[in-house]
């Protein structure tokens, strides 16, 4: 039974699963460490940083929420090839909120779906620095979910301890162009769109006009039949 908080325990139950079919010959953990460092390994351990995850933060102060998809989430990751077993410690940055300006650090929490790409790509860094195989794709959904707004670093545990990590990446730059690219050769240009609306336009504009002239040759001729 977990009795951390539902983020932490989604977080193991996914992971677990998901080792469970990756590596079943293997037994891994993972640990919340909340004073984990960049780059600041042990010897034997690797290291991914995920930079541009999605959560939403709740202040424990003034009840107020927001969302960011600058979260960073940082794991050491380490495997006794002789024991077959493995260790990931992972720490989620936490950020300030700017409404009432505690100095509370607000842990944020996150949907499955969010949370099982995210283990996706950590087993993917696992395997290409743990196992030495080739890991696959990773898995990068940023680009097409709407921001939140400005990343604001100054509110930002990452940022305060030097984690460069708002500027997003030149990959993802790359599938932010070609999403662009598509929606634009998909849709018409504005010069059709304006050129549809002003035939149309004008083809009410005659209906209108006919269906007056309609009504006022009725009423002539009713005029007319009463002289």
């Amino acid at each position: 039974m977990c009795t951390t908080s539902l983020t932490t325990c989604e977080w193991k139950k996914v992971f677990y699963e998901k080792m469970e079919v990756a590596k079943p010959a293997d037994s891994w953990e993972l640990i919340m460490d909340p004073n984990l460092k960049l780059n600041e390994l042990a010897p034997g351990w690797k290291q991914y940083l995920e930079q541009h995850a999605s959560g939403r933060f709740h202040c424990s102060w003034c009840w107020h929420t927001w969302q960011s998809t600058h979260v960073v989430i940082l794991f050491h990751m380490y495997l006794d090839r002789e024991q077959r077993a493995g260790s990931v410690r992972m720490r989620v940055f936490k950020q300030l909120c700017h409404e009432c300006g505690t100095a509370r650090l607000d842990e944020s929490s996150m949907l499955e779906e969010n949370i099982e790409s995210l283990v996706d790509n950590l087993i993917t860094s696992l395997r290409e620095q743990c196992y030495e195989e080739d890991g696959g794709q990773y898995r990068i959904h940023v680009a097409s979910r709407p921001d939140a707004g400005p990343h604001r670093p100054e509110f930002c545990e990452a940022c305060q301890e030097g984690v460069v990590h708002w500027k997003p990446s030149e990959k993802l730059l790359e599938e932010e162009a070609a999403t662009c690219t598509f929606s634009g050769a998909s849709k018409p240009s504005a010069q059709e769109g304006s050129g549809y609306s002003f035939f149309s336009l004008r083809w009410c504009l005659f209906g209108a006009a006919l269906c007056l002239l309609i009504v006022y040759l009725q009423l002539s001729f009713r005029s007319s039949a009463f002289l």
